[in-house]
């Protein structure tokens, strides 16, 4: 009998060693593929794409290091440069090896006395010599300031005879070069200094300004773009407003490193490209007359005595010179100013920051840092009867009285529960029967109380102040003025104090007890009750040039909002801006509109007069608006509208408040005088 079992055992085994094969054939396969794919994978590597790795791979060792470009100037209307940069040439060193370790620290000592060496018998010898200390310090040999492959700056503006030196010896000193840089000048007449602003180095820069830490955070990658630590940028004024404008581009020198991250080989170096010039609207001529007035009339003022005293504790002055229709600010000036070229090298010694600390900034638009009295007024003081045409005009809009409204005025106004508040006027006048211009020119202080602070008290209640805020705010008291100048002071608005009832709120801010503004708020409010409601942006820069003088930009006028009043109530106010000024524009051949102001101010036990003045020429067709702040000046007709004058005297010769150049008809009539004397010889 046949073993079934038997044959079928068999047959599976056959089975089983078949499959095996198959399996085993099938993994020899599928290796000899995987490793063929392999070897030629690692052939396009080696001989396709080998090249590219290679250069991507020197790419990675290639460090853009920035070089800073010249900065742009900064210039007055009639051409002259109030900021503007000159080219030296500095001493630069990239570090050949790690003078960190101990080992190596003698050779770079060695190599700091070498460079001594060559600074003192070949360097300026008027200039302050370069000590040991401070070559290595410069060094950085333990990079605390930058990388190993940066340059660092050993000494800035060489003399030819060091330059030439390290030219022709440049195998003796291995990583040196001899770099163009530029250093900042300033107008030595010193000009709108304040206004203009000053540089100081960008590693200082970044750690006390906003816009420096901005930059310090974002990851640039545009080389050109790149701050490095050791360049001037702008901190105040102009110039930082402008910095973007004015700083150009930076070169940059493309340097290869090694694994240690040190420098090989010879650096590849892109020239920067120099910054914009900007154009400002400030008057060169007008801007001096401004500054010199206010220094005549502060020693005027502590020599000659206004209603029985003088006034020795006026220290301080402000100037703002604005044109009606554009806007641009021709003048501003804050005394005392001082000489801006000390910050020239991007920073300042202490003894001559100690003598600038208290006046280095724009007195103009902040209280800090720009001056104080003798009392230890800041620049930024109540505004007094300055503010009484902006009262009349609410209350008028109010529908508070009429322009034929006749207000019996008995030299006191009271308010308040039972009457128990009192308001006089300067010197106890009583001026009887006024209409709202009578009271301008009067400066009535009870018609101010009793018309606008108590009726509208009467009308609004506590909301009153927010309607008075609005005022205040539309005419640019309060709020910016969009001047472009950096750390603008938006004022103090004391009316918005709550621990004072509303009425007595209201009623002291009627007659300019209840803010402080600057004196840029001052002018461009005056100019714009000159141009009957239209507020204009103050503008310090007209254009914007390459360094070939093409024009970039053109700043076009920009009116900021419009105040649309009855024409009758912007008639009346400006005609009762007829305040007496005494001698002070004796002669001026335009009518023009005015007001004084002599705001009280604690201090020192007593209360002081701050001399304020606001005027806008020719009277009808208004091209110049010009507001003065002298604290502790006594009355602002003896202290503030001689300043004025002055300013707008130069005006007229540069400009014209009739839009003739006095200054061109003088000289046409020099030279007709000329001719005529020739033909007679």
């Amino acid at each position: 009998m046949k073993n079934v079992y038997s044959d079928d055992q068999r047959e599976q085994e056959i089975a089983m060693q078949r499959h095996f094969n198959i399996r085993l054939n099938m993994f020899f396969f599928s290796a000899f593929a995987i490793f063929t794919v392999i070897i030629v994978r690692l052939a396009i590597l080696q001989f396709v794409e080998g090249p590219s790795l290679s250069q991507q791979e020197t790419s990675m060792r290639v460090k853009d290091v920035p070089l800073p470009p010249t900065r742009g100037s900064i210039i007055a209307d009639g051409g002259e440069k109030l900021a503007y940069s000159t080219p030296v040439q500095s001493l630069y060193i990239t570090l050949q090896k790690d003078y960190s370790k101990a080992e190596n620290r003698p050779e770079a000592t060695a190599l700091a006395e070498k460079l001594k060496k060559v600074f003192d018998e070949n360097g300026d010898p008027d200039a302050t010599p370069l000590t040991l200390d401070k070559i290595i310090e410069a060094m950085d040999i333990d990079y605390r300031q930058n990388g190993g492959f940066s340059p660092r700056r050993i000494k800035l503006d060489l003399s030819d005879s060091e330059v030439a030196y390290f030219l022709e010896r440049k195998d003796q000193f291995p990583g040196i070069e001899v770099v163009e840089e530029s250093v900042r000048h300033y107008d030595k007449d010193t000009v709108a200094v304040q206004a203009v602003g000053y540089i100081k180095k960008y590693k200082n820069a970044s750690t006390n300004l906003e816009f420096y830490k901005n930059l310090r955070a974002q990851e640039q990658t545009d080389p050109a773009l790149q701050y490095t630590e050791t360049e001037d940028v702008g901190y105040d004024g102009l110039e930082l407003y402008y910095q973007d404008v004015l700083r150009g581009k930076n070169g940059y020198k493309s340097v290869a490193i090694d694994p240690r991250n040190m420098a090989t080989g010879i650096p590849e170096v892109t020239p920067p490209e120099k910054g914009y010039d900007i154009h400002t609207s400030i008057n060169k001529t007008v801007q001096i007359a401004a500054e010199e007035a206010i220094t005549y009339q502060l020693d005027w003022v502590h020599k000659n005595p206004v209603s029985g005293k003088t006034h020795p504790k006026a220290l301080t002055g402000y100037a703002v010179a604005m044109e009606v229709d554009t806007g641009k600010v021709v003048a501003m000036a804050s005394m005392p100013d001082y000489d801006t070229n000390i910050w020239q090298t991007g920073s300042v010694s202490s003894e001559d920051y100690k003598k600038i600390e208290t006046n280095y900034q724009n007195g103009t638009i902040t209280p800090f840092s720009s001056g104080r009295s003798g009392h230890n007024f800041e620049s930024t003081i109540l505004l007094g009867s300055t503010i009484k045409p902006l009262s009349v005009l609410i209350g008028l809009n109010e529908g508070l009285f009429t322009t034929s409204t006749i207000y019996n005025d008995r030299g006191i106004a009271y308010f308040g529960k039972n009457d128990s508040a009192s308001v006089r006027n300067s010197g106890s006048h009583v001026y009887g029967g006024l209409d709202p211009a009578k009271a301008i020119l009067h400066s009535s202080n009870a018609f101010m109380v009793d018309m606008v602070g108590e009726k509208l008290w009467n009308k609004y209640g506590s909301k009153g102040i927010g309607v008075w805020d609005k005022y205040m705010k539309a005419f640019g008291l309060g709020v910016s003025t969009g001047v472009d100048l950096p750390n603008e002071y938006l004022g103090k608005l004391e009316y918005t104090n709550e621990n004072e009832t509303a009425l007595s709120r209201l009623a002291y801010a009627s007659f300019g007890q209840q803010g402080k503004y600057t004196t840029l708020q001052l002018a461009q409010y005056t100019a714009t009750i000159a141009s009957h409601g239209k507020r204009m942006q103050p503008q310090l820069v007209k254009k914007i040039t390459d360094a070939d003088g093409n024009v970039i930009e053109e700043i076009e006028p920009k009116m900021l909002d419009e105040i649309k009043f009855d024409e009758s109530y912007w008639k009346e106010v400006i005609s009762g801006m007829s305040t007496s000024v005494n001698n002070a524009f004796s002669g001026f051949p335009y009518d023009f509109a005015r007001k004084t102001g002599t705001s009280e101010q604690w201090g020192d036990g007593a209360n002081r007069d701050n001399g304020v003045f606001i005027a806008f020429a020719p009277r009808d067709n208004p091209k110049l608006a010009v507001a003065v702040v002298i604290p502790e000046g006594g009355f602002g007709a003896y202290s503030a509208a001689p300043v004025a004058r002055k300013i707008f005297d130069a005006y007229d010769q540069e400009y014209g408040l009739d839009g003739v150049p006095k200054k061109t008809l003088q000289q046409k009539d020099t030279s007709k005088n000329k001719g005529n004397s020739d033909t007679t010889e």
